[in-house]
């Protein structure tokens, strides 16, 4: 009986003799009664090479061609090609899909970032955005293994929610009212809504995440946060995935050690795992990939505090496009130029003003900074951003008073500090972010299936 086999399998070293294969065509070549058809079915980067006589070909197979879909009957054996160690010799092939080549956009060519965009309902069946998908998927497996190595309870927090955690407004409203309401004169125009009060998509899990931090002692959360930032750059998108750790009892040399740790161990899992798929990367995406990978690796990230980080950039001399300003924070310009000219390897930054930080932060003792952290890695600038969290009642409701935010607001998250409260620390690591630091990928859209930013809201 013919057993079901995935591409990558067979590639391995050994003969599976007879075979079922499901996949799409990526070329034909035809010779004198045999064809030559290259398969994938996007379980790797690798395709197989398919060899029909003519002879055993119904008719239909005319019709098979690149794009189209297809069903494999036949024998896996060694190959005598060169490049190859196997192939198979197809005794049936079955079209399922045919693939329209007038209309096929996909061509025997490279397409260029901003075309494959247009197509992302396409572009995974190319070898770049397979391999994209494929890192992605594993980079995402190693962060619930890093942390259920470590003790931390996964959590789901919410995605509608009533607060803002980080004070800017830069959030997507959530309603069910039809485009024509009209509230009562000098009612509140959210009352009638669903919720009976204003409503946002999360720009962050991490105030729920401390929550239940401060219960079960380690948690952490990894999901979809949205911003409506009216911002079209290559490092920005309205929906993206952050992974949030809060854990009791940290503070920031503990909370600066956990991203450390956590960034490498993503990088060491998607090297040891997708190994094929970063190559294709390394080749033709950033030809230094891979050595900066191994160097990231190597030794333990550089650490200053953001005085230090301000006099380097000072001393520079470089003419940015930001001027230097202490007491301002960085730019991705001066954050690149830390991780990836001065240091040349990732470089954690902390003692942050705290005029620039948001409320949550412990104050440190000189009344100044805050003990944040952020993390600055080459191609990309901030991946991480995190602090201790401020513990102290007091202190954090006069902080909140700082920044305009009501008290009434945040009760339940000022009882954490009025019953029982403890140290703890955390962090929100940009899932985008790491996959455009571990691929070389410059623009956040081709690490994200469909991205959404603005005026793009397609597929």
């Amino acid at each position: 009986m013919p057993r079901t086999f995935v591409i990558q399998a067979l590639t391995t070293e050994k003969a599976l003799g007879e075979i079922l294969l499901q996949g799409w065509v990526r070329t034909r070549r035809d010779a004198k009664g045999f064809s030559f058809l290259e398969i994938n079915d996007g379980s790797c980067l690798k395709n197989i090479q398919v060899v029909m006589d003519h002879a055993a070909a119904d008719h239909l197979f005319r019709d098979v061609n690149n794009g189209a879909s297809v069903e494999i009957h036949g024998r896996h054996v060694a190959s005598p090609a060169a490049g190859q160690n196997w192939e198979v010799q197809a005794t049936k092939v079955l079209l399922i899909g045919l693939a329209d080549q007038e209309t096929y956009p996909l061509q025997k060519k490279r397409h260029s970032d901003e075309f494959l965009r247009t197509i992302a309902h396409l572009r995974p069946r190319t070898n770049k955005y397979g391999a994209m998908a494929r890192i992605r998927s594993e980079a995402a497996f190693a962060v619930h293994a890093f942390f259920r190595e470590r003790g931390f309870w996964h959590l789901h927090t919410p995605i509608i929610t009533g607060s803002d955690c980080e004070g800017a407004g830069e959030m997507f409203r959530v309603t069910s009212l039809p485009l024509d309401h009209k509230s009562l004169p000098g009612s509140d125009p959210c009352a009638d809504d669903f919720f009976g009060r204003q409503a946002n998509l999360t720009v962050s899990g991490q105030l729920e995440a401390e929550l239940y931090a401060c219960a079960l002692g380690k948690v952490y959360t990894f999901g979809p946060t949205f911003r409506a930032e009216n911002s079209n750059t290559p490092r920005h998108a309205a929906e993206f995935w952050m992974i949030e750790p809060e854990f009791t009892f940290g503070d920031l040399v503990g909370n600066m050690d956990l991203a450390e740790e956590l960034t490498k161990s993503m990088v060491r899992h998607v090297m040891e795992h997708c190994t094929d798929d970063l190559e294709l990367f390394g080749k033709f995406v950033d030809k230094a990939l891979l050595a900066d990978l191994d160097i990231l690796l190597a030794k333990p990230f550089a650490r200053i505090s953001y005085a230090q980080a301000i006099e380097i950039l000072e001393e520079s001399r470089r003419d940015f496009e930001y001027q230097v300003i202490f007491g301002s924070d960085l730019q991705t310009e001066h954050e690149r130029f830390l991780a990836e000219e001065h240091f040349k390897q990732p470089v954690i930054v902390h003692g942050y003003p705290r005029t620039i930080k948001p409320f949550y932060m412990r104050l440190n003792d000189d009344g100044e900074t805050v003990a944040a952290m952020d993390l600055l890695v080459p191609r990309v600038g901030e991946l991480v951003g995190g602090s201790q969290r401020e513990e102290r009642l007091n202190i954090l409701t006069d902080r909140m008073d700082e920044q305009g935010l009501s008290r009434d607001a945040y009760w339940w998250y000022l009882d954490t500090r009025r019953f029982g409260t403890v140290p703890h620390a955390g962090f929100g690591m940009g899932f985008e972010r790491f996959l455009m630091m571990a691929t070389g990928a410059t623009n956040i859209r081709d690490v994200i299936a469909f991205p959404r930013t603005p005026g793009h809201l397609e597929f």
